[in-house]
């Protein structure tokens, strides 16, 4: 098994996890997804995969979302490789997905195509590259449904224009912990994007991961939207950064950290939802250098300890006790 994307660091990654494209995309001979029968849908997933073949420097496996087992097709949504709506139905569906990870392609979700490029850290040009590159060329086999005054035509009136939606997954511990996080979803909302959680909802997110993502898609270019992203995210990253200094300067965030490596380090039972808060605080004394630990191994770590990732690497079905169990024993193995 190949090396995954989530693997490596790329910029920003104090603050930055990573960089996510994605492109919606209809062949213009098929009605839209939700309009196709069965048979239909087979099709479009056979055209779709030979125009995939012809792709330079890729090679995509496929897979027949049917011929996946539930824990299989809940941990592609747990790595965000598709969408909780394409997970919860899977007739007439499949996935074209790298041997790492970075590129993956849902067939019949809402849209005929979802595009999804995904990097270490902050990396929003070189996403956008690689998936402009892979789009025009599965455009010289496919004819896109195209409108000249609305752009590229999606099933949701919301993705109308380039059909793209770039995203970045930022930690902030210490927004969250200096009660920011709140106003600060209020006002980027203002500004024609959205932060809410990677791992839950809201200012109650999960590890304190957040998607930034831009909202608007019709009237403004590919480019004009990546560089407003890029700007608001810097920006939030630099205020990150403030709330750290500031956090630090009393000795409470510094023993939060240690007990959080403490109770990974030792604990025989752990939830999802504990798992994350403390990985959070580890994280933070990771960067830091409180912890001597990468930042690549504390986001694999995330990854693979989420409820249908750890089933699935002992290719069973677990209990929430089995589960926890699992967790603590894999968590202390990887903390030495």
């Amino acid at each position: 098994m190949g090396a995954k994307w989530y693997l490596g660091t790329g910029a920003q990654n104090d603050v930055v996890i990573n960089t996510s494209i994605h492109i919606a995309r209809n062949i213009r001979s098929f009605p839209f997804p939700s309009r196709l029968s069965l048979p239909e849908k087979l099709k479009v997933n056979s055209v779709i995969r030979d125009a995939s073949e012809a792709i330079d420097d890729y090679s995509f496996n496929y897979a027949e979302m049917k011929m996946l087992s539930q824990s299989e097709v809940v941990s592609l949504a747990e790595r965000h490789l598709v969408s909780p709506e394409f997970a919860s139905s899977r007739d007439g569906r499949a996935l074209l997905l790298t041997e790492d990870e970075a590129v993956s392609v849902m067939l019949n979700e809402e849209d005929h195509i979802r595009l999804q490029v995904m990097y270490a850290g902050f990396a929003l040009d070189e996403a956008f590259k690689t998936a402009s590159s892979i789009e025009e060329q599965l455009s010289r086999k496919l004819d896109f449904a195209f409108d000249d005054k609305l752009g590229y035509l999606t099933q949701d009136p919301v993705a109308l224009g380039t059909g793209m939606k770039a995203s970045v997954v930022l930690h902030l511990p210490a927004l969250v912990s200096t009660s920011q996080i709140t106003k600060l979803i209020a006002t980027v909302s203002k500004l024609g994007l959205s932060l809410r959680g990677s791992y839950g909802e809201g200012a109650a997110a999960k590890g304190d991961m957040f998607r930034l993502s831009n909202t608007i898609t019709l009237g403004i270019s590919e480019l004009a939207a990546i560089e407003n992203l890029k700007s608001i995210a810097l920006q939030i990253a630099a205020q990150e950064r403030a709330a750290r200094e500031e956090i630090f300067k009393t000795p409470v965030i510094e023993d939060r950290i240690y007990r959080a490596y403490g109770v990974l380090k030792y604990a025989r039972m752990i939830d999802t939802n504990e798992f994350m808060e403390l990985i959070s605080l580890v994280r933070l004394g990771a960067v830091k250098g409180l912890i001597k630990m990468d930042c690549a191994s504390i986001e694999a770590l995330m990854i693979h300890m989420q409820p249908a990732t750890i089933s699935l690497s002992v290719d069973r079905p677990l209990d929430r006790v089995e589960r926890d169990k699992l967790r603590a024993a894999m968590v202390r193995q990887n903390l030495g």
